[in-house]
């Protein structure tokens, strides 16, 4: 008896752990298909295609409480209202589908939608146009089998990747990135017309993308998405567009965290969004605003990474695809909807051809006289066909007992005003439609074509592109965290670190910076920063270190050995390993280092070196120049200072640096500067050497060329500055409506010189470029006679003397000019001279020739 009810026990538990394994596959069956993951079809989640067939049954052109489409939703979504709400919001905020009326939220600020009651809602054209169509559209019932539901609306348009998509599932996941209406349609009729294309994300955030890594929205690609930061001022930046997923709020509780945490220094930051986003942030007089701006980037949620990962419902099965098959899947879904329309369409046409033709028959050859005596309906029938059959020859199908009982519903009105040229110009009217459709199939992938054309024409105005496409410099966060920790040292102990105040204060770093630490046995090692850590005793220098920085050169004496000779090199300390030792002196027991310096820009110093007494000694005191001294690598031995023993080493002179000017170059595509040669060569920097550049505004400024400076504006000359070389100009004046011209030179300071004295809508740039040789050939309109003025040919430096910045300049010629040329000196043969039309003065600024200026 006990054995049986052990087994019935293990019967029962058995049953149990097989009923959990096939619950668990249907609910994740359950939530992938019907919660989380979108149909690649019609691009909508099962809640969402809910909301818009409920949204369709309830359309008469005016607006409706969101809480009565939520509430006539529920009749076919198994869940409570809040979801459907939610949902709901997010597609209105959208701004495609769903025309809104109310407080919807502010996707800027993350602010909520206002409660159901108070919201409106309505389709737009567009949704009514494209997205719903019950003659093509297959049906189900709904949940609880009283109604019945759309299982894909039936959507003429890649509305998944305009939306976008999130979701999470069962096991898997789904992110589809929004991309642009208009690119859409174009890369649609690109894949029709058998043409490659791509396609990138697009958010109504705005902002900047770097789709370098995309991988066409597969899993494992990535996209960087960063706000938009442009300088005010020197101690102001402005946040004016935000990353994709990121709001207001988020981003300013990001930069305050990384403010607390000592990562960025910010005085104030206030919020001014309303319609448009406006975060500014004030900055302290002695922070480097293009280094702040990295740092954000670095630090906060200026910079977002997203990782698409692009997977769909295909036949009731989760498919993970890539954005150009998802859309050549949405183009081929679109192409055979309009078929199956216009197959719907040509076979009503027919139909009412087809009865047309039988009315006219009718009608026209008096049948329902035949049946006024006829008392049986069964003989009216019989009547009606014997009479109709001479003349359905022609006709396309066989006549019906349905279309003789249409013929006897004809009403006596209608047979009384029979006009027989309207029924013939109608079924004429008719037949011209049906030639059309028959054409439209025959000519399926031109009427697509057209039929997107016609969409874009309609709906696609104010869609533009809103998104910059970028690719981004990456940004070294050592290089760009502000130094934000005490750094310590116990020489004695061989302690470093930010816990000991009580020691000696070294410098401020940042908390993820390297430190180099010598030790007096020449042992050199790198360690992070951290509170406390043990390099050893007899610590000789400490440091900031910089990974793969060549311009840091260290000059070092070193004795070999406990009585060997002496040794001096330079070197860089690059290629190195966190808490790996790196001998530098020889590797024999009682090495020592003498003198070490360390020098940011490779500065070589000259010491005194005095011998300790010998007889053998000839000269006990002499200078050592470290400039003689050729750079090399930390391993080397270095070269002879003296056999005898050295008594001590001094300082007698500190240096200049011996490195070579630094070569720069401006990468037009990242729009920052390097060293490695990426793009165009500005020239060769050294010291307080700065760099031009003017707008097209006409503002000039001198920036440092430190690799930090950001460059977010178009600028016509982006050159190295010559101070001594003065620069002329040529403008025009919208207030005057004249040309002049100016040389002068620019001023040594940090701030914007404007070179027009004053900005006019009409006003541009003509010309900027240096004077020495330069002149302006000048060609003038026809008179009122059509007598064409000469050319006059003028020296630049003989026109006009050099003036001040902000003086106006001269009037280049009296009346009208019709084109300028500027030739240039005969060394300068590589700069092309240019000449461009200025009979229309109206072009606006940067709208006349723009010259490099160096």
């Amino acid at each position: 008896m006990i054995e049986d009810n052990i087994n019935e026990e293990e019967d029962r538990l058995r049953s149990v752990s097989g009923l959990y394994k096939d619950w668990f596959l249907d609910y994740a069956s359950y939530v992938i298909l019907d919660r989380a993951i979108p149909s690649v079809f019609d691009g909508f989640k099962p809640v969402q295609r809910r909301i818009m067939h409920s949204m369709r049954e309830l359309e008469d052109g005016r607006y409706n409480k969101v809480a009565n489409i939520v509430g006539n939703t529920m009749k076919y979504h198994p869940h409570g209202d809040t979801s459907i709400t939610e949902a709901m919001v997010q597609l209105g905020q959208k701004e495609l589908l769903i025309d809104t009326q109310g407080n919807w939220g502010n996707v800027h600020t993350g602010d909520s939608a206002a409660a159901a009651r108070y919201i409106e809602a309505r389709l737009t054209p567009f949704a009514l146009e494209v997205v719903f169509n019950p003659k093509t559209t297959h049906w189900t019932k709904s949940y609880d089998g009283r109604n019945r539901e759309p299982v894909d609306l039936p959507v003429k348009f890649p509305l998944l990747l305009d939306q976008g998509v999130e979701g999470i599932g069962v096991g898997l996941s789904t992110k589809i990135l929004p991309h642009n209406f208009n690119e859409l349609i174009d890369a649609s009729i690109s894949c029709l017309k058998g043409k490659p294309f791509r396609l990138f994300p697009d958010f109504l955030t705005k902002g900047m993308l770097d789709v370098s890594e995309y991988n066409d929205g597969k899993r494992g690609g990535r996209v960087r998405a960063r706000a938009k930061i442009t300088k005010k001022d020197n101690h102001t930046l402005i946040i004016t567009e935000l990353p994709f997923s990121k709001t207001t709020g988020g981003i300013i509780d990001s930069i305050l965290k990384a403010n607390e945490k000592g990562k960025i220094r910010i005085k104030r930051i206030e919020d001014n969004t309303s319609d448009h986003v406006e975060i500014i942030i004030h900055l302290h007089p002695e922070v480097s605003p293009d280094k702040t701006i990295d740092a954000l980037y670095a630090f906060t949620d200026c910079q977002v990474s997203i990782s698409p990962n692009a997977c769909v419902i295909i036949g009731d099965q989760p498919t993970f695809s890539s954005v150009t098959e998802i859309l050549k899947l949405n183009t081929d879904h679109t192409v055979s909807l309009l078929k199956k329309e216009l197959e719907i369409e040509l076979e009503e046409l027919r139909e009412s051809w087809h009865f047309v033709s039988l009315e006219k028959i009718f009608i026209e050859n008096r049948i329902y006289r035949d049946i006024e005596e006829i008392k049986t309906w069964e003989e009216v029938i019989s009547t009606i066909k014997k009479g109709i059959s001479p003349f359905t020859k022609h006709l396309l199908r066989t006549v019906t007992e349905e279309d003789i009982i249409k013929l006897t519903e004809i009403r006596i009105k209608r047979i009384s005003r029979f006009d027989l040229d309207k029924f013939r110009e109608n079924i004429a009217t008719l037949e011209g439609k049906i030639e059309k459709v028959k054409h439209h199939l025959e000519h399926l992938i031109p009427y697509a074509i057209t039929y997107f054309l016609n969409i874009q024409k309609k709906y696609g105005k104010g869609k533009e592109r809103k998104t910059e496409i970028r690719v981004f410099d990456t940004i070294d966060a050592t290089k760009v965290a502000v130094a934000n920790v005490k750094y310590y040292v116990n020489y004695k102990e061989g302690f470093v670190g930010t816990s000991l105040r009580k020691d000696e204060y070294l410098f401020d770093c940042s908390d993820i910076d390297d430190i180099i630490v010598f030790r007096r046995d020449g042992v050199v090692q790198i360690v992070k920063v951290e509170a406390k850590t043990f390099v050893g005793k007899d610590i000789l220098h400490v440091g900031v270190w910089k990974k793969n920085d060549r311009r840091t050169i260290y000059n070092m004496i070193y004795r070999e050995g406990k009585n060997g000779a002496s040794y001096m090199k330079r070197f860089p300390a690059i290629s190195m390993i966190r808490n790996t030792e790196y001998p530098l002196a020889s590797p024999e027991k009682g090495s020592e280092i003498l003198y070490l310096s360390g020098n940011p820009n490779g500065e070589a110093e000259v010491v005194h070196v005095t011998l300790k007494p010998s007889a053998r000694v000839r000269k006990q005191k002499f200078d050592i120049d470290f400039a003689e001294l050729t750079i090399k690598g930390r391993n080397s031995k270095g070269n002879l200072v003296s056999k005898f023993p050295v008594r001590k080493i001094e300082l007698k002179k500190k240096g200049g640096s011996t490195l070579a000017p630094r070569k720069i170059w401006f990468d037009e595509t990242i729009k920052r500067l390097n060293t490695e040669g990426r793009g165009t060569l500005l020239g060769t920097f050294r010291g307080d050497d700065k760099i031009l550049a003017v707008s097209r505004r006409g503002e000039a400024r001198l920036l440092s060329f430190d690799l930090s400076t950001r460059f977010d504006e178009e600028y016509i000359i982006l050159e190295k500055w010559q101070p001594q070389e003065p620069i002329f100009c040529v403008y025009y004046d919208g207030t005057k409506k004249v040309y002049f011209i100016k040389r002068f030179f620019l001023e040594s300071t940090s701030g914007i010189q404007n070179i027009m004295p004053a900005f006019h809508p009409l006003s541009f740039i003509e010309y900027v470029g240096k004077s020495r040789g330069c002149k302006i050939e000048i060609f003038y309109p026809k008179d009122k006679n059509g007598k064409e003025k000469a050319p006059e040919l003028i020296s630049v430096e003989d026109f006009i003397a050099v003036k001040g910045i902000k003086a106006m300049g001269n009037q280049l010629a009296k009346g009208k000019i019709k084109s300028i040329k500027i030739i240039k000196p005969p060394e300068e043969t590589q700069e092309i001279s240019e000449e461009k039309d200025n009979s229309d003065p109206q072009r606006g600024v940067g709208g006349g020739i723009l010259g490099s200026l160096f």
